[in-house]
This record gives structure tokens, sequence and C-alpha cells, in this order.
């Protein structure tokens, strides 16, 4: 049973024309990005839409990010926050998330931001550390690929039962399904999507946007 639509063309200005909400700050921020080097890492303004609807509707107070490069889905997340929410951030550059800090501050959000520039496994441990497991709302996970499933564990003991998990570049411009691609990231991946399908400590979906996001629903 196939039920995936493809997006291109005229029907993908027509997606655009009818369901895109970017506000200038978050289209300035990737408009920036995508003169840099790297750029493919940024989300896209769909996809981070989806996201930070996705916080709402989870009531989301308090969430983390490993990955947020020039901070285009750290601003998605954090306006869905309310005055009082945290969001903490992952990254391990310091020139990628200086972007980050300066549209986090013109969107005054940079209240609700935490930032810790260090190997995400630390900053995770750091937070379960500090009492945090299961208080978190949501996490996103958009980082270095090969330590996927290790960032997985520990978001899922900081998630609280009914906390979202996402997961991005699940489906790796299809290198998951192309069994002669033995690269460590795509290997990776394809472990964390079949351990993923058995997990009954979640309940599972995939978002077919961007590179395919995978939501875990903690049980």
């Amino acid at each position: 049973m196939k039920s995936w639509p493809k997006i291109d063309g005229a029907l993908a200005d027509n997606v655009d024309a009818n369901w895109l909400r970017e506000p200038a700050l978050r289209r300035r921020l990737r408009e920036e990005t995508a003169k840099l080097p790297g750029a493919g890492m940024q989300i896209s303004a769909h996809q981070g839409q989806q996201i930070g609807l996705l916080a709402r509707a989870i009531g989301a107070r308090r969430a983390v990010e490993v990955g947020t490069f020039t901070g285009y889905s750290s601003l998605c997340i954090a306006e869905a926050l309310p005055n009082d929410g945290k969001l903490w951030c992952c990254d391990v550059s310091t020139e990628w998330t200086k972007v980050a800090r300066r549209y986090w501050k013109e969107a005054g959000l940079d209240g609700r931001i935490e930032l810790t520039i260090a190997s995400a496994r630390d900053t995770l441990d750091g937070l379960l550390a500090q009492g945090l497991a299961g208080q978190l709302d949501l996490s996103f996970i958009d980082a270095d690929k090969e330590s996927y499933d290790a960032y997985y564990e520990r978001c899922l003991k900081l998630a609280r039962r009914g906390g979202l998990i996402l997961i991005d570049n699940v489906l790796w411009g299809g290198s998951i399904a192309d069994p002669a691609d033995v690269d460590a990231d795509t290997q990776a991946i394809r472990a964390l999507n079949a351990k993923l399908k058995s997990d009954e400590r979640v309940d599972l979906v995939l978002f077919a946007v961007g590179d395919g996001m995978t939501g875990a629903l903690k049980r």
C-alpha cells in the first residue's frame, strides 16, 4: 500500500501558496543560511512550521534540540513555547550558532533558550543529572547521524509520558532503501529506523516532510 504523494513543480507552488506561513524574520534567516557553506543542513520552512504546530499541539513547555546550526528550528520551537518555557540547545559550533544567537535576540526569544557548546551526549547527560528525566515535552534530533541512537535513548529518558521526540533525515535522500549504500551514516539511520519499528516504549509515525521526520510519542 503506497500513500506518499510526489509534491513538486506547480503542485509545490500551490502548497506554498496555500499552506506555508513563514514570518519575515524566519525567512531572512533561511535566506541568509542558504548562502552559507553547509546550507543543506537547514530544515525547510514547511518542516519548521510543522514542528512549531506539533509543539503547540502537545502544549510543550520544556524542549531540547540536538543540533542547532544557524537556528531555524530552534526559532520555530521557541516561538511555540509559553513565556516561561525553556529550550535547551546542543551544538558543537560557535560559528554557526553565532547566527542563531543573533536571530534569537532579534525575535525576543533569547531568554527562553539555553545553548551549550559541547558534545550533545554530555549536555543531555547533564540534563538528566539535573533531575530532568521524565520532564521534557519535546525533543528534536538533527545532528551527527552515527550518534542518533545515543541521542534517542537520552531524549527518551528525558521525555515525559506523552512527550514527543522528532528525528530528522530518517529517509536520508533515499539511501536507506539502497542495500549497496553501506556508509556509516546511512547504516546508523537504517538501524535506528528498524529499532523504532519494534520499540514498544513509543507510538510511531513518519512525517513525509523535508528528508523525512520520525515522530515517536512516549507511552
